[in-house]
């Protein structure tokens, strides 16, 4: 979503570092440079206004004038302003006693707010919690159906009054269909129209009377700009919001509802939705995204997302296996398996420090989530005998593993290259600290993440114009 501010502002960065020191003249044009990106990604003019002029206040304080590295100072100011204008949040959700917690949820048709009702049901399940989700939307065609079968997808229960023509009756009723099915929390999906209209608002504050929900979140479409911003701000006059999720996070929007909607409405943003899957629902962190825009990526967005992604049991087993030089071609297909759970190349690339400007030209650098298809189309080509022990693999079963995957005899052999480079550099670290392990870790990124990838697969996307990168794109899109 941020890619072209990230870029911008990298850019103005870059001029200041070639500074001795700062002036009031170059800090003047630095903060004009800044006020444009801003502004071109569409956060509110005021917002920019302000956050420009706080900016500019302390980059001029003494402690800036006098270093030695003022384009870095300058960063961490821009850093701590941009943290300041969307937080401080509190994602936690703050459950009842006695249940149920009832979560109300209210937006504009469109938003995404009954997806977005089984994403947050789905992050109550793993709170431990039993959520229920209820149909109140009766305006929409279908957005009962809609909810019902997101629940089913879940594993959640859903309360639906087929037939009845009043939400506030089905919202009541609700409640003691809560307390019959032993819910935690209760998750109103509400009616949302195309625009804000006051038959909307009236519905929506008539049944917040009726069930005095304990939180209300606002869903907005981040793809809308501006118009998000407004939406959120007339909704919070008639219902006195609790915070706001942002959805369609993972677009080409260009991102100026998540820097305004905190200074304009004064209601935080509580969770983003990165991805039409359920699964796809993050807490929002101020600091992580202040962060990911001035490219210095988001570790601990990474580290968090591994730790529930990957299999802790299987990782320790794999350390075990590596310190004793065991590990196999089928540990490394089982690796790649577990990378692919924490999304595309391209997504891990933009939580890594330094990396975040680079992931946006992917294709460029060689690198595509292809060739880890690629490879495993490769192991699983081999006999179980040759993933225990690639030493076997010569000429011949070279050319039986190249017609089975699809691939040539090089892309085999550049694979098993890779694996052997991976499971030594594997075996050095199983038997370091996390200290050294990062430190190890950062050196072999400095060293260029497409090293190990097979010399001709990586050349493959060179080769390519983009005009066809597109056209293989939607064949893999068919198949």
């Amino acid at each position: 979503m941020f890619e072209s501010l990230t870029e911008k502002l990298s850019d103005v960065f870059r001029k200041m570092s070639g500074r001795g020191r700062l002036t009031e003249d170059n800090v003047k044009d630095a903060m004009k440079d800044v006020r444009q990106a801003l502004l071109e990604a569409d956060v509110n003019y005021k917002v920019v206004r302000d956050f420009c002029d706080r900016v500019r206040e302390k980059a001029m304080g003494q402690e800036v004038i006098k270093s030695l590295h003022p384009g870095q100072l300058m960063i961490k100011i821009v850093h701590d302003e941009l943290v300041g204008l969307m937080g401080p949040v509190d994602s936690r959700i703050y459950y009842v006693t006695p249940a149920p917690t009832i979560i109300m949820m209210a937006g504009l048709q469109g938003s995404g707010k009954t997806t977005t009702c089984g994403k947050l049901s789905r992050l109550i399940m793993a709170q431990g919690k039993r959520p229920g989700l209820v149909a109140c939307d009766l305006q929409r065609p279908a957005a009962i159906d809609q909810l019902n079968v997101i629940a089913d997808q879940i594993g959640a229960p859903c309360f639906r009054m087929d037939g009845e023509k009043n939400p506030v009756k089905v919202a009541r009723q609700s409640l003691d269909w809560a307390a019959q099915k032993g819910c935690d929390v209760v998750i109103i999906d509400t009616a949302g129209r195309l625009h804000v209209d006051e038959e909307m608002m009236k519905q929506a504050q008539e049944i917040a009377s009726a069930v005095r929900p304990h939180q209300i979140y606002l869903v907005c479409d981040a793809m809308t700009g501006q118009d998000a911003v407004n939406s959120a701000k007339a909704f919070n006059e008639r219902l006195e919001l609790d915070g706001v999720i942002l959805t369609k996070f993972d677009s080409d929007a260009r991102g100026g509802a998540a820097l305004s909607v905190k200074s304009v409405t004064g209601k935080p943003i509580k969770f983003i939705g990165v991805g039409e899957k359920l699964d796809k629902l993050e807490e929002f962190r101020p600091d992580g995204m202040a962060s990911r825009i001035l490219g210095m990526g988001d570790v601990v967005a990474l580290v968090k997302k591994a730790q529930e992604e990957f299999d802790q049991e299987q990782a320790a087993k794999l350390q075990e296996k590596m310190a004793k030089g065991r590990f196999t071609l089928n540990d490394f297909l089982g690796q790649m398996k577990q990378m692919k759970k924490l999304g595309s190349m391209k997504d891990i690339l933009k939580l890594l420090p330094g990396m975040g400007s680079m992931a946006g030209s992917m294709e460029d650098m060689g690198i595509d989530d292809g060739e880890m298809e690629r490879m495993e189309a490769i192991i699983h080509s081999m006999t179980p005998k040759e993933r225990e022990n690639p030493d076997l693999i010569e000429a011949n079963r070279r050319r039986r593993i190249a017609r089975g995957s699809g691939t040539e005899p090089e892309d085999v052999s550049g694979m098993i290259k890779s694996f052997n480079m991976a499971a030594g550099m594997m075996k050095q670290m199983s038997g370091m600290g996390i200290r050294d392990r990062m430190k190890f870790a950062q050196q072999m990124g400095q060293m260029g993440m497409s090293g190990a990838m097979p010399k001709k697969l990586k050349q493959r996307s060179h080769r390519l114009t983009k005009k066809e990168r597109e056209k293989n794109k939607k064949k893999k899109g068919k198949r």
